[in-house]
């Protein structure tokens, strides 16, 4: 079994700071890529930022220069911290990672949080 959590959403002002945090569980083996993901109500699912477990990162031109992804793994936590956040950032913010299972060989499978809501009010 493996859970997938993320935390730290809520509502902030424009101009504001907010820290997300995900963390996996469970029986895992491996973690590789970690992702952030938004979904802006009514709109479709986008990729904010990744995370290779050698650190390495990528980030959506949207968010660039104002969000920094970065993880722990020993801890299987991944985070985003979004300054400088905007209306236009509000959404659903989801965790994504690829791992292998306990007992799975060498099989990835992917994993997703519940979501949480991040308003941004102007």
């Amino acid at each position: 079994q493996v859970q997938v959590v993320e935390s730290g959403g809520g509502l902030v002002q424009a101009g504001g700071s907010l820290r997300l945090s995900c963390a996996a569980s469970g029986s895992i083996f491996s973690i590789n890529a970690m992702d952030w993901y938004r979904q802006p109500a009514g709109k479709q699912r986008e990729l904010v930022a990744t995370i290779t477990r050698a650190g390495s990162t990528n980030y959506a031109d949207a968010v660039k220069g104002r969000f920094a992804i970065s993880r722990d793994n020993a801890k299987n936590t991944v985070y985003l911290q979004m300054n400088s956040l905007a209306p236009e950032d509000t959404a659903v913010y989801y965790c994504h990672a690829d791992l292998i299972r306990v007992g799975d060989g060498v099989r990835w499978s992917s994993y997703w949080g519940q979501g949480t809501q991040v308003t941004v009010s102007s």
